[in-house]
């Protein structure tokens, strides 16, 4: 993401959240927001696709402490005011804005809600990444907490060649299937030229994941640097992840829970599987489809389907005396007798 959108976008705003809000509280309005904004719940709604869009990118940003501190920032270097690259301003004609400063630091172009850009202390000799004078790109790798160019950043000693070339930042936003099911995503860099990466089956949302060789070159003879892809997933309107397993929820009629039936419960791909109700089951009932949850290389996790038995809102006149008939023949039966009896029994033994 360039230097220039970072001040011209109010992430939190986006998100509904104040400057200072936690970490959980910016989650917590992120969930909400994409779970009413997706796509699969306004199919056809251009402008609810392109909020979804918008707070994905905020998210991206916010979720991430060290990208979060970066924005903060720039925002606050810039005082809340708008800089354009080019003609016009005080520096008159063809004056360079802010955006000149810092478009080598955080690149230009960007995919699908997409950041890509080098790591200060990327370069070697001459002018840093972007053109950006050295002794200035040593200035922002400590203003942004990633180092400069001397011992430890990738170099062996003042005046040493890199031992390899520089890290490479990037982020995406994918949706819960496509994270769950793995995809090959395009990044694209300030500099024009693309990244293809392999996002594996099972990402999390907050993973970060590290290819090896797919960063900054390091000259001849020397490694090319780290691609590391920070991912954020959008939340999924039926489904849930409970580490490799994946959870719903199923409504069933008191009928099917009572005397027992077989129910077909809803697939991430989109298919379905049919599931045995025990008779008598309760609400809140968890029953498990194995192998049916997330599958990554190393283990296939579970379907678990949590049972809703659903309570009819209206009832015909057949209904209702069906309904009664059944509650005068169970009527002998004191459901909450037990629960009574157990608050009372710990009542009495706090007053000893």
């Amino acid at each position: 993401m360039a230097g220039q959108d970072w001040i011209e976008k109010d992430f939190y705003a986006e998100l509904g959240v104040p400057k200072d809000a936690a970490a959980a509280d910016i989650k917590k309005s992120y969930r909400k927001l994409a779970r009413t904004l997706h796509p699969d719940a306004n199919p056809g709604d251009a402008t609810a696709e392109q909020r979804f869009k918008e707070v994905g990118e905020a998210y991206s940003v916010l979720s991430d402490p060290d990208k979060r501190q970066e924005y903060d920032a720039v925002r606050a270097m810039a005082g809340g005011a708008r800089f354009s690259a080019g003609s016009g301003g005080a520096g008159g004609p063809g004056a360079g804005g802010f955006e000149d400063l810092f478009g080598g630091v955080f690149g230009q172009g960007g995919g699908q809600r997409v950041r890509y850009g080098q790591r200060p202390g990327g370069a070697s000799g001459g002018a840093g990444a972007g053109g950006v004078p050295p002794g200035f790109e040593d200035l922002l790798g400590g203003l942004f907490g990633h180092g400069g160019a001397g011992p430890g950043a990738g170099r062996g000693g003042f005046g040493a060649p890199p031992r390899q070339g520089a890290d490479v930042q990037a982020s995406t936003t994918l949706d819960f299937t496509t994270a769950v099911q793995g995809s090959t995503t395009t990044l694209r860099a300030g500099d024009g030229t693309t990244v293809t990466a392999r996002i594996p089956a099972g990402v999390k949302d907050g993973q970060k994941i590290r290819l090896r060789g797919k960063g900054a070159s390091g000259g001849p003879g020397v490694p090319a640097g780290d691609l590391v892809i920070s991912v954020a997933v959008t939340p999924h309107p039926v489904f849930s992840r409970d580490g490799d397993d994946l959870r719903v929820t199923l409504p069933v009629t008191f009928a099917e829970a009572a005397l027992g039936a077989d129910v077909e419960a809803p697939l991430l791909d989109g298919g379905t599987v049919r599931l045995r109700v025990p008779a008598g089951s309760p609400s809140g009932r968890v029953l498990r489809a194995r192998g049916r949850g997330v599958t990554t290389a190393k283990r296939a996790g579970d379907l678990l389907v949590t049972l809703q038995v659903v309570v009819p809102q209206r009832l015909s006149d057949e209904a209702r005396a069906a309904v009664e008939a059944f509650a005068e023949a169970t009527g002998d039966g004191d459901v909450r007798g037990e629960l009574l009896a157990a608050a009372r029994r710990s009542r009495e033994g706090a007053g000893r």
